[in-house]
């Protein structure tokens, strides 16, 4: 076992991990933080997207171990006193989602370019989502609100 302190969604949390336990299970499992789903285990689908300082990553990739010292961001901790942020309100007005699987994934991954490209063209957008997959949307909506959300919110804390 190996002790880690990991800050995730603004608590700090003190655990003792196997060194083999992927984030996302760390998160699911022993947090109880079940916004973030386990899409395919293999990095491929990006359903499991955080943010780990600042940078998105999918955390079925990740070691737990990994996150020793580290701010985890959930979806979960997107929302500020019950307050949606521009991108799911976006999400939501728009209907860029369906069956919701991917709509973690794909939130956290809008809200790190986002960051980067606080104006991007659509053709940015899909770019930088690509590596997060919808089997129900075809990503019209979903593109639509990125745009949407860049257009009417400031940089995402």
């Amino acid at each position: 076992m190996t002790r880690i302190s990991v800050k995730v969604d603004g608590t700090t949390y003190e655990d003792e991990v196997e060194p083999r336990l992927l984030l996302v299970h760390y998160l699911r499992d022993r947090l109880g933080l079940t916004g973030t789903p386990v899409g395919c285990d293999t990095s491929n689908c990006g359903a499991c997207t955080v943010d780990l300082d600042g940078v998105s990553v999918k955390s079925c990739s990740v070691l737990a171990v990994q996150t020793d010292g580290c701010a985890v961001t959930t979806v979960q901790g997107l929302a500020q006193g019950g307050e949606l942020t521009a991108l799911q309100r976006a999400f939501h007005e728009r209907h860029a989602l369906q069956c919701g699987y991917c709509t973690p994934g794909m939130l956290m991954a809008a809200r790190d370019l986002l960051k980067e490209n606080p104006r991007p063209t659509a053709v940015e957008v899909r770019h930088a989502l690509e590596g997060n997959l919808c089997r129900c949307t075809g990503y019209q909506n979903i593109v639509r609100a990125v745009l949407a959300a860049a257009a009417d919110e400031e940089v995402p804390a």
